[in-house]
């Protein structure tokens, strides 16, 4: 196990450092004058070396010994890549990040945990964080901090299901750079947008990654060097606006007008439009069938209102559309309300899409 003092190198990335604190299964190792955070188990010791001794709380006034000159053992040291270890590619000079989320047991998604990881596809190093917070948390909570190496995907840590709802926004700030050479300097990128975190409970949102194996959510933080800035919908401030323009189309004052009001008298046509929208204000949430469902109580209601007024002539204009709906209504005229003249309305007035009925 590795303890504070040890010259450690990452498992499964590139990089290490020694550790200078760790808080339970977290070494925090320097590199570079970085502190980076990594899990215990991801580090292995390349070099020992041993914590250093806590100063006593009390001292007593005999003067402490100067320091040696020669140290008792030699100090640690790091293994360095260089920036001429890495193998550069042209299209590695601009910036491509991914941030994605892998299940790791895709077959049980409604059970499984996830791993999150960063995709640097470049040639630089990035300093970055990764931050996360729920709408109703005031504040965010870095999730991860570090350097990434060129053309290194990291592992950022494990999703808990516990810290899913937590995740509605994501955010990652990074700066790029480059060792031991001469480079382009990019500006500092702060990425943050809305994240639907339902999406790790739904199995058609996972999907295939040229930076994967298997299938994951991955979010684009930075494509071709340009933060990627997702569009985000203020519906309080779109109902203000909608509200603004009414108040400002309402008409303070217009002349009184006087309509008259539609007869039922037998003799007289009785119009009844069965659009939908006619219907109800708001379709939202609504299925065809329950929408159709609709329209033939509106049907049967004003069939069973006129029922005993004999020769009322009732238009039941439907329109055209599939003729669903037309054929539903002939249906109930065979059976329910069998023995009544039914025939197509004018052609004139409501072209193809209305059914005259006379009560009998």
């Amino acid at each position: 196990m590795a303890k504070i003092g040890d010259t450690v190198r990452y498992l499964n990335s590139v990089g290490g450092g020694t550790i200078v604190r760790i808080d339970g299964n977290m070494a925090y190792v320097d590199e570079d004058g970085f502190e980076t955070p990594v899990l215990l188990r991801e580090c292995v010791v390349v070099a020992s070396g041993s914590a250093p001794k806590p100063e006593p709380k009390y001292t007593t006034s005999a003067p402490k010994p100067a320091p040696s000159a020669t140290p008792s053992a030699p100090a640690p040291v790091a293994v360095e890549i260089t920036q001429d270890d890495i193998a550069e590619t042209p299209e590695g000079e601009q910036l491509n990040v991914v941030l994605a989320y892998e299940p790791r047991e895709i077959k049980h998604i409604n059970t499984t945990e996830f791993d999150a990881y960063l995709v640097n596809d470049s040639n630089y190093y990035l300093y970055f964080t990764y931050l996360t917070r729920s709408d109703a948390d005031r504040g965010w909570t870095t999730r991860y901090a570090g350097i990434v190496e060129p053309n290194i995907q990291v592992w950022l840590g494990e999703v808990l299901r516990s810290d899913i709802p937590h995740m509605e926004r994501i955010a990652v700030q990074l700066i790029a750079f480059k060792r031991d050479k001469e480079f382009a300097i990019k500006n500092p990128i702060a990425v943050e947008t809305p994240f639907d975190n339902t999406k790790f409970f739904k199995l058609h949102c996972f999907h295939d990654n040229i930076y994967f194996d298997s299938p994951v959510i991955a979010v684009d933080i930075v494509k071709n060097d340009v933060p990627v800035k997702r569009l985000s919908i203020d519906s309080s401030r779109i109902e203000d606006a909608i509200k603004a323009k009414k108040a400002a189309d309402r008409q303070q004052r217009r002349p009184v007008q006087k309509r008259k009001k539609a007869s039922k008298l037998n003799g007289d046509v009785i119009e009844v439009d069965l659009h939908i929208h006619e219907l109800i204000d708001n379709i939202r949430g609504l299925s065809n069938a329950d929408m159709l469902n609709l329209q033939i109580d509106e049907f049967r209601r004003v069939m069973d209102e006129n029922i005993s007024h004999k020769g009322q002539k009732i238009v039941f204009i439907h329109g055209k559309g599939e003729g669903v709906l037309r054929q539903a209504l002939l249906k109930e005229l065979n059976h329910r309300y069998k023995g009544h003249d039914v025939q197509d309305a004018s052609f004139r007035e409501y072209g193809f899409g209305a059914t005259q009925v006379t009560i009998k």
